[in-house]
């Protein structure tokens, strides 16, 4: 698997690309057809080794990863991408195992869905995170990027610059965590508002993908994650960017 970037302002003019990754020819082919019929590109690999080849090749703007592959451990795979890939992905499982999504979530899975799923679902949430890798056309009079702690965010290029001025690798979801917290700064987010921003849906009882979030981020930004002072967790009502934030 090689390394990759996001996907580019100027792929994303073209069609759509999903990379399905799930071993039941039936959903491969259910999966074809409709998103297909919606205007996206479909190609399904049924195993590990053909994922691996399939991202050497052209990129793709998604992966939908079934954990539940015969020959290897999704999560594994789960892993192995992330190490290479910052795209979003959206896990698929036809297992009912919350730990088991947690753990995809830690790993930097943008969001998930279970098996049986909704067809019409899957697509808004494809949608959803297509529309958050798409950078917005330039609004007059409005700075493109937001200055935080020795940190720049630069929203064009969907890019984090660290306090040492290296590049900060985040995932989609990392990203627009961030910028939504830096758009409100020092203001109390729920987790319904920061899942609507992100996935278009309020979160359900047990879903904790904000929190896996908010973690994966703290450990790229804080200087001391364990004792975090930019994300503070309000109890009982959310998250809040703490500080001072410039748009220039």
């Amino acid at each position: 698997m090689h390394a990759s970037s996001p996907t580019s302002p100027e792929s994303r003019a073209q069609v759509p690309r999903v990379l399905v990754v799930d071993d039941e020819p039936e959903i491969g082919a259910l999966l074809t057809r409709y998103l297909g019929g919606q205007g996206l590109q479909v190609t399904v690999v049924m195993d590990g080794a053909r994922f691996r080849a399939a991202m050497r090749s052209p990129e793709f703007d998604v992966v939908l990863l079934d954990l539940g592959l015969p020959d290897e451990e999704g999560l594994g795979l789960m892993r192995e991408l992330r190490a290479h890939w910052q795209g979003p992905v959206i896990i698929v499982s036809g297992r009912g195992d919350s730990v088991e999504r947690v753990v995809g979530l830690e790993l930097g899975a943008d969001d998930y869905v279970t098996k049986p799923f909704d067809l019409r679902e899957l697509l808004a949430r494809i949608r959803s995170v297509l529309r958050r890798t798409q950078p917005p056309p330039p609004a007059a009079g409005r700075g493109r990027a937001l200055c935080f702690e020795g940190m720049r965010l630069e929203l064009d290029a969907r890019r984090l610059i660290g306090r040492d001025g290296e590049p900060i690798s985040l995932t989609s979801g990392e990203f627009e965590l961030l910028r939504t917290l830096l758009e409100r700064p020092n203001v109390v987010l729920t987790r319904d508002q920061l899942m609507s921003a992100m996935h278009g849906r309020t979160a359900g009882p047990f879903d904790r993908a904000i929190d896996m979030q908010v973690g994966r981020l703290r450990r790229k930004i804080e200087v001391d994650p364990a004792n975090p002072q930019l994300i503070k967790a309000v109890r009982g009502a959310g998250y809040l960017l703490a500080g001072a934030v410039v748009r220039n």
